[in-house]
């Protein structure tokens, strides 16, 4: 008995300096941390669900799609220290198959035209269709149009637009400089006026809170709506594992409950939900459903 009890206090104590090693987040050059061997572990694939889905009768016309996507890298947590995010590549490219693939391209856009940043520790590096069209788009990745430039010129009320829905792609760089954006202020309540889909996905829904700014509750234009996001709670759990070096600065899911929306799901899950002509996703894993969701009502909208 006494061996037994000397072997298994001998496993525990190894399986906590394991967990203990392989949780800590990993230090990246410019001082911030990435998530921890055991939280990329957990957390992130090689591959993704991606189904081959084919569109039937996809778009042949100009109506496309912009995506506005974070140009910030480091998010300063709770304790001061940082954390190395930016959009989550499985939430921005896997949906941008689905649209390409129904015939709607993807402009590219950064509130001031710097390069987008990529959770790049989170690239399925084993699918060949999520590499195939970060290739594609690598360089609007590095060189995308400035969201001022957009929001100057190419909004008109008067006129007809290309394009038929805005797009805010997933990962906790969505949190970045984007929701108190002035000119996503702008777009979001010009794209509300000229009845374009909203698709946000993940974290994504963080930057609607732009839509709030100069607003109250009564006045949200997404007050009332029902979303799927990634949930507060998970956010919470999340540095135990190393996936952040810390506790979240501020609360998204929480800012946008007092704004009169309802987030529909508890877990980091499947969940996609369609409120009018706002699409959402609750995680990477459902950034497949999520993409067929949004080229579908993009297609039922160019074939009215």
């Amino acid at each position: 008995m006494k061996k037994i009890l000397i072997g298994l206090a001998v496993f525990l104590l190894l399986a906590f300096i394991t967990f203990y090693f392989t949780s800590r987040p990993t230090a990246t050059e410019d001082g911030a941390f990435s998530p921890s061997p055991l939280a990329i572990k957990l957390a992130t694939s090689s591959t993704t669900d991606y189904d081959n889905t084919v569109f039937e009768n996809p778009h042949t016309g100009n109506k496309k799609v912009l995506m506005v996507c974070t140009e910030e890298r480091n998010m300063t947590m709770a304790n001061g220290k940082k954390f190395s995010t930016g959009n989550h590549p499985v939430e921005m490219i896997l949906p941008m198959i689905h649209l390409k693939n129904a015939g709607f391209d993807i402009d590219i856009v950064t509130p001031t035209g710097k390069p987008v940043k990529i959770e790049m520790w989170a690239m399925p590096e084993e699918d060949e269709h999520v590499m195939a069209l970060y290739a594609e788009y690598k360089q609007q990745f590095e060189n995308p149009g400035k969201l001022s430039d957009f929001v100057q010129h190419s909004m008109n009320d008067s006129t007809e637009t290309d394009y038929l829905a805005v797009y805010l792609p997933g990962g906790h760089g969505a949190m970045l400089g984007l929701p108190e954006n002035r000119d996503l202020n702008k777009l979001i309540h010009w794209s509300h006026k000229k009845d374009l889909h909203m698709l946000a996905i993940c974290h994504g829904p963080s930057a609607l809170l732009a839509a709030s700014l100069d607003a109250d509750k009564a006045s949200f234009i997404y007050n009332g709506y029902k979303i799927a996001a990634f949930p507060d709670a998970i956010d919470e759990q999340t540095p135990m594992i190393g996936y952040m070096p810390g506790h979240m600065p501020w609360k998204f899911g929480e800012r946008l409950t007092n704004l009169g929306v309802t987030i529909i799901n508890q877990e980091a899950d499947n969940t996609c939900h369609i409120d009018r002509k706002l699409i959402t996703g609750a995680s990477p894993l459902a950034a497949n459903e999520f993409g067929k969701l949004a080229a579908n009502a993009l297609l039922k909208e160019v074939n009215k």
